[in-house]
């Protein structure tokens, strides 16, 4: 929980990794890229104050997630969010096996998701099945532009994706997050495009599909897609470290966002360990429109209390403490 001038903020970290990249676990020159990538975006995003060293980033274990998230980050409940990157990394990028143990000694603080790759058609399918099973899933991540022997990405309609989104339906997995945001090297920009949102969004109207990235650098793509959609929703991931880095642009970011979409739609993310909570979370909290973008309102505090927290506590059935919730929305 994270106080300040009076008030409380429940948190949920809706996207967080545990994440494997050292060099005995790349498997190519890809694997190296992907994480360099990573931490081109930790580097050139985050305070000076907060910068990882190279080689912690790589791996920095399961330990180190506990206490940067809910020692030191006022995170309530996290919720991880795996991609697996079979193509550039010998046992996966995402620590599924670590995560996962992690989640089942804290489950009030822990959701583990899973992921899937429609492209292994009915074996991945059976596979499904198990992991639902075994791991209780109410969500799942999904990389698009996830290699696979030759393909380079698969999109949400195509035919093997419905049914495996047809499969999460009967198994009450209902909460479909879809990483499509910026490129990573070596991924294709173009598979992260959002165009195939909205027809999956359309089929499976029961479905919660939250846009990590929310589609940046598609912003405007998205926003006419979700505000059409009611079961579309942004995650805030990559967007969230502008706030130090661009504040006007994070401005316009939000600003639309809660323009399009309203703020029962929007989820806070870290996106961890890219960035530590901290510093993000107090920076939200203080964050306000500038005066002079006069075609955005000003937030609400009940605005940045749904964002930080309760709104993915909605999604997950994740229980907020008595006088935690929202009462008025008075302006922050």
């Amino acid at each position: 929980m994270y106080s300040k001038d009076g008030e409380n903020y429940f948190i949920v970290d809706a996207h967080v990794a545990l994440w494997d990249a050292r060099p005995e676990n790349q498997l190519n020159i890809h694997g190296k890229q992907f994480i360099d990538c990573f931490y081109d975006y930790h580097r050139n995003l985050s305070p000076e104050s907060e910068l990882w060293p190279y080689e912690e980033y790589l791996y920095y274990g399961g330990e180190r997630l506990m206490k940067d998230l809910f020692v030191d980050g006022y995170v309530d409940h996290a919720i991880f969010q795996p991609a697996r990157l079979g193509a550039f990394y010998r046992n996966g990028f995402g620590r599924t096996e670590e995560a996962h143990a992690l989640a089942r000694r804290h489950p009030d603080k822990l959701t583990y998701n899973h992921s899937w790759d429609p492209r292994y058609e009915q074996k991945g399918l059976d596979r499904l099945r198990r992991d639902a099973e075994r791991f209780g899933l109410k969500g799942v991540k999904l990389y698009t532009a996830e290699w696979k022997g030759d393909s380079r990405g698969y999109k949400l309609d195509d035919p093997w994706t419905y049914r495996y989104l047809e499969a999460c339906q009967e198994l009450g997995i209902t909460n479909i997050h879809i990483h499509k945001g910026p490129t990573i090297r070596p991924l294709d920009r173009d598979a992260f495009d959002v165009a195939d949102v909205d027809k999956a969004a359309t089929r499976f109207p029961e479905m919660n599909f939250v846009v990590e990235h929310c589609g940046l650098p598609r912003l405007e793509d998205f926003c006419w897609i979700a505000t059409q959609e009611p079961n579309v929703h942004a995650g805030l991931a990559v967007a969230m470290p502008f706030i130090h880095s661009r504040p006007r642009y994070f401005a316009q970011i939000i600003g639309e966002l809660l323009y399009w979409l309203d703020e029962n739609r929007i989820q806070f993310s870290s996106d961890y360990a890219l960035w530590t909570p901290r510093w993000l979370i107090e920076r939200f909290v203080d964050f306000q429109i500038p005066e002079d973008m006069t075609e955005y309102a000003p937030i609400t505090l009940a605005q940045k209390k749904k964002i930080l927290g309760l709104n993915a506590a909605a999604m997950y059935g994740i229980e907020v403490p008595a006088g935690l919730g929202v009462d008025e929305p008075a302006v922050a």
